[in-house]
């Protein structure tokens, strides 16, 4: 069974019968059909808005609970789904093998409840290999292996980055900015922002509210068209940008200080909270509160339209905003201006608290039990789908240039014993075309459990951006004594 606990507005969809549309304590939330809605299957993300809700399973499948549904969901006919992103105003699907599936009236009008490839609708063929996806109001946002962003949906507020008043939205991808190694938005947020590969952060769309974190607001100000470097950002590595309607919430991190991650916000404290007192925020500005301080590091966070959710290491579930449904489950529904930490029953995995993840919606929130032992095929997927390894090739002894990189190091990384398979491997590719190859790796790595020997290595290549050809080469050929 899974470990899932809900609190917010039990109504559009109703989510657990015989209680009241009000939930303001989290309670267990169970599925009522446990074969029909995959329960057997661990959850593996949960994200949800206004009137959405989506389950992703371990096994690649995912099911929906919409507005109207009476607790039965329906099955998304999308299989081997490695993410799921809801905004208010759309919805989008990420495979495993890097194509985006989206609906919503911004993105198909003539058929919004229709899914459809929107990746296969980026002109340059060359880069239409998704790695990530990010859902804001009414717009997506899509980072390729090549580490490009493109936008689809809604550009009202300029959050495709392009000026509004001649492109008010699109129906086809449209490239943001390059060189992009993360994106940060919300499921109601009509801005955006992009971390680079050199760490500096840009943002556009909305800032009305100062929600982007540039600094005073100015009249020319309140519309971002373009992305625009953010200045004065916190000294440390960004981990996280959460972002609500008016507000924006960073994780930072930096590891030679006690506690090493620390919040900061920036936007509207009227309906947000923001961690202060009395105070809109132009620039981030740190959230001080004993209750994630003193040695408890703060694992994640999570932020509706108007709320946040915090998780820390030693199991504290902390939340500031509004609660008009009972949506940050203190057991009331007032507006909480500073961090309160909410009161959790008694949770079964609670001995690994780093295995649970917190998602809020509009007016629902849910803290769930998500194990990261899919965290390496993830990682791995994302390195694979990088440019440089599109460039990688080695020569075997017969002179023909194989493109194998991927079957190489994924057999190196479910090799056991045997070294000297490496070399028959090598042998037998060198006569196979680039398909076949490819179908003998998904071959022996359906077929093998993963070593994870050389996890901390990968991680560490993925982290810190190696070089990925001489990484390749360094593992390939030195592990085995060439």
């Amino acid at each position: 069974m899974n470990d899932c606990l809900f609190f917010g507005y039990n109504k559009y969809p109703r989510l657990i019968k015989n209680k009241p549309k009000e939930i303001t304590k989290p309670i267990q939330f169970k599925f009522e059909n446990e074969n029909e809605n995959e329960n057997e299957n661990q959850i593996k993300q949960i994200s949800t808005a206004l009137f959405s809700i989506i389950f992703l399973f371990e096994n690649g499948k995912a099911i929906e609970y919409l507005k109207y549904s009476k607790q039965n969901p329906e099955k998304i006919q999308i299989e081997n789904i490695q993410k799921v992103t809801v905004g208010e105003h759309n919805k989008a699907i990420l495979t495993k093998e890097g194509n985006v599936f989206a609906k919503g009236k911004d993105i198909n009008p003539n058929n919004p409840d229709e899914f459809i490839n929107i990746s296969s609708l980026i002109e340059d063929k060359n880069d239409r290999i998704i790695e990530d996806i990010v859902s804001g109001d009414s717009s997506i946002y899509l980072l390729t292996s090549n580490q490009n962003v493109y936008g689809i949906g809604s550009n009202e507020k300029g959050q495709l980055g392009f000026n509004s008043k001649t492109l008010e939205k699109t129906e086809k991808p449209i490239l943001m900015m390059k060189n992009v190694s993360k994106i940060f938005s919300g499921i109601s947020s009509k801005h955006v922002f992009l971390l680079d590969s050199n760490q500096e952060l840009f943002g556009c769309g909305n800032n009305q509210f100062a929600q982007l974190g540039l600094g005073e607001l100015r009249k020319e100000e309140i519309k971002i068209q373009k992305p625009t470097k953010i200045q004065n950002i916190p000294k440390g590595k960004i981990i996280d940008i959460q972002s609500g309607v008016s507000h924006s919430i960073m994780l930072i991190e930096n590891e030679n200080e006690n506690p090493k991650r620390k919040l900061y916000s920036c936007g509207n404290y009227r309906s947000n909270g923001l961690g202060k007192i009395y105070e809109d925020i132009y620039e981030f500005t740190e959230i001080k509160s004993s209750l994630f301080e003193n040695d408890d590091n703060i694992l994640e966070i999570s932020c509706g339209y108007y709320n946040t959710l915090i998780l820390t290491e030693k199991g504290k579930l902390i939340g500031f905003g509004i609660n008009d449904f009972g949506q940050l489950g203190t057991g009331d529904t007032k507006f909480q201006r500073i961090p309160i930490q909410i009161e959790l029953p008694k949770l079964r995995f609670n001995e690994d608290i780093s295995n649970y993840h917190i998602s809020c919606g509009y007016s629902k929130s849910f803290i769930y039990y998500s194990p990261s032992f899919s965290n390496l095929e993830e990682d791995l997927i994302k390195l694979f789908r990088r440019k440089e390894f599109c460039d990688i090739s080695f020569k075997t002894k017969n002179g023909e240039i194989i493109k194998a990189h991927k079957l190489i190091l994924k057999y190196r990384l479910n090799q056991n014993e045997n070294e000297n398979q490496i070399e028959k491997l090598q042998e037998i590719i060198s006569k196979k075309s680039i398909k076949e190859s490819n179908q003998i790796f998904e071959m022996i790595y359906s077929n093998r459990i993963i070593n994870p020997k050389l996890y901390s290595e990968i991680k560490e290549i993925i982290n810190s951006n190696e070089k990925i050809e001489e990484t390749i080469k360094r593992i390939y050929l030195n592990e085995n004594g060439k």
